[in-house]
């Protein structure tokens, strides 16, 4: 066997192990966000429903930690992660929706099904407060602490595996 003959396949043999190390990293969920650090950004969002009060950043620097959650109803990791949502806001957390280029009546539809953990909801309809974000797809969840300075980013639906991170982030948030 010619040593030529080998070199096809030791480079078939690379890729995959490239390939292989880049499935083990977190990069899905590791994306820069500009906003990090810095207060919220100017904003005000409709609400979903009619009477209540629009999503602002007048509500982000209200005492206290608050998450911001970016969902939808047609979205299918927003429903994995909703049970998630609902848990820190039973813990006490304020947690605030954006609903992202939805229409209204599926995004009541949603609610009613799963339950609101929502304090306020913007309804975000031409998804022009999520570009204002910097959200990237939906879900995108997002802690502000008490000042209403950006902490954490959170890319994709928080399941289990994340809601130690949540935390620690929402502790860190209110020192």
């Amino acid at each position: 066997m010619k040593l030529w003959m080998l070199v096809p396949a030791l480079g078939s043999v690379m890729v995959l192990a490239v390939f292989l190390l880049g499935l083990q990293r977190d990069n899905a969920t590791i994306l820069p966000s500009a906003l990090l650090n810095k207060p919220v950004p100017e904003f005000q969002i409709a609400a979903l429903r009619d009477g209540e009060a629009p999503l602002s950043a007048d509500a982000m620097r209200e005492p206290g930690v608050k998450l911001v959650n970016v969902w939808a109803s047609w979205c299918g990791p927003c429903r994995i992660e909703h049970p998630n949502i609902e848990a820190l806001a039973r813990e006490g957390i304020t947690v605030h929706g954006i609903n992202y280029k939805d229409d209204d009546a599926n995004a009541e539809a949603f609610l009613k099904e799963l339950g609101d953990p929502y304090t306020l909801i913007g309804a975000d309809r031409a998804g022009r407060g999520g570009i204002e974000w910097g959200v990237y797809g939906v879900p995108e969840t997002f802690v502000i602490d008490g000042d209403g300075t950006i902490v954490y980013k959170h890319v994709g639906p928080i399941v289990q595996r994340d809601m130690a991170k949540m935390r620690k982030m929402i502790a860190k948030a209110a020192e």
